[in-house]
């Protein structure tokens, strides 16, 4: 077709896997058999390094702490079995976390020792400072001792040459400080793809504008951009194109020449405006087109470029539903996946737990379905779930809150109180 216009009327694609569309399972293992890493790899500073994936295996340089140091404050006595109440010590000096005890602990001294301090040679125990009372000339135990030395090995964190993260591993707030602590400054990680964003429609507005009849306040690229941040990807570009087949199409060619993957926002579905599935047909190939799930039925994966071309190359395009929480559902099953794939990391999906619903729920029978819940805890300890408010995929309101992704099978209609389900956890850890 070249660059002409799409005319209207072009006769619909076949479906590659039934009218219902291919389920969700398949569909994810359809788009991750079809990428590779991107293979590319950068060295950034250990406080850039949050969420990126190793490139190579990251080890300790040195044992660490790399001396034997207290663990509490207390003395450091001569020796190292186990003393009895009412020994005595001669009290000889003073060992501070960065300023050492510079001597050697002769039969019957102590120094008095700080959290963190070097124990000098010749202790091997700390007493803890409240089982000990001054005497004469030093100190004395008033109360047993455990026999725990109360000492941290030089390589309690440790060893020299030791692995401290794998390649592959994504990197967080842990590690990174478990690699500061090991004198890591900076780390080679994989290279992160490159997000381009094209949210189509003739009704949609920038905020604040004001609005004519039939128009909404464009709200996918900035929900979108904030969930793919969450996850620890940028969008480089976004592009906010009306729907017609022209600007669409220069819009499609720019991105996939400038990012690594190209996501859309609507246009994918059978409407009149709906170009994007043939514009992507036209440009490169669509492998998928629906989805049998709701929300995010109308959803497509392909490529742009066809890599035939000298320089061309094959950019993937995830065409995700028009409406909003639609596009971040499917975002999240089947583009957070890929966006790890390609960036060389091991695909983890949102943890799942079993749940019980909190009161009964009353749908259709038809397609599984994804539905937004918070999770409460019962008085007996028992998870349970609250689906609260309408579940339409236009509303944004019944993403705020939902801490769970409510698995509900297929042919599940009316659901009772305390009916059990299989639930994704919408929370990432901390550490």
């Amino acid at each position: 077709m070249g660059s002409g216009a799409i005319p209207l009327g072009t006769p619909a694609m076949a479906e590659p896997f039934g009218r219902e569309g291919l389920p969700l399972d398949q569909a994810r293992q359809h788009v991750l058999a079809a990428l590779q890493p991107l293979g590319g790899y950068e060295t950034v500073p250990l406080a850039a390094a949050l969420g990126r994936i190793t490139a190579a295996p990251v080890c300790a340089g040195a044992a660490v702490p790399g001396f034997r140091a207290s663990i509490m404050d207390g003395y450091a006595i001569s020796g190292d079995g186990v003393p009895d109440v009412g020994q005595r010590w001669q009290l000889v000096g003073v060992s501070a976390a960065g300023a050492p005890y510079g001597g050697e602990l002769m039969v019957g001294q102590a120094v008095r020792i700080l959290t963190g301090a070097v124990v000098p040679a010749g202790s091997g125990r700390v007493l803890p400072q409240e089982l000990v009372q001054p005497a004469p000339d030093g100190i004395a135990l008033v109360q047993p001792c455990s026999a725990n030395p109360w000492i941290r090995q030089p390589d309690e964190e440790a060893a020299p040459d030791q692995e401290l993260a794998a390649a592959g591993v994504r990197l967080g707030a842990a590690e990174l400080g478990r690699l500061a602590s090991c004198g890591v400054a900076e780390l080679t990680v994989t290279v992160r793809p490159r997000l381009g964003l094209l949210v189509s429609g003739d009704e949609l507005l920038p905020p604040a504008a004001l609005r004519g009849p039939g128009q909404i306040w464009e709200s996918n690229s900035v929900l979108l951009t904030a969930l793919l941040q969450r996850l620890g990807y940028g969008v480089d570009v976004v592009r906010v194109v009306v729907d017609q087949p022209e600007p669409l199409r220069a819009a499609l060619r720019e991105l996939a020449a400038t990012c690594d993957v190209v996501v859309s926002t609507g246009g994918v579905s059978a409407g009149d405006s709906d170009w994007i599935r043939a514009l992507v047909a036209e440009l490169g190939a669509v492998d998928f087109w629906k989805l049998f799930l709701k929300p995010g039925r109308p959803f497509a994966f392909g490529q742009l470029g066809d890599g035939s071309g000298a320089g061309e190359r094959q950019v993937p395009l995830f065409g995700l539903p028009g409406n909003p929480v639609a596009a971040a559902i499917t975002a999240l099953q089947l583009l957070w996946p890929a966006l790890q794939r390609l960036e060389g990391a091991q695909v983890q999906l949102l943890p799942r737990l079993r749940v019980r619903l909190e009161s009964a729920l009353n749908r259709g029978a038809g397609r599984p379905e994804l539905a937004r819940a918070q999770l409460l805890v019962a008085d007996d300890g028992a998870l349970l779930a609250r689906v609260s408010g309408s579940q339409a995929s236009s509303r944004i309101g019944s993403l705020q809150g939902a801490d769970l992704l409510l698995e509900i099978p297929a042919e599940s209609g009316m659901l009772e109180a305390g009916s059990a389900l299989w639930a994704q956890l919408l929370r990432l850890p901390l550490l």
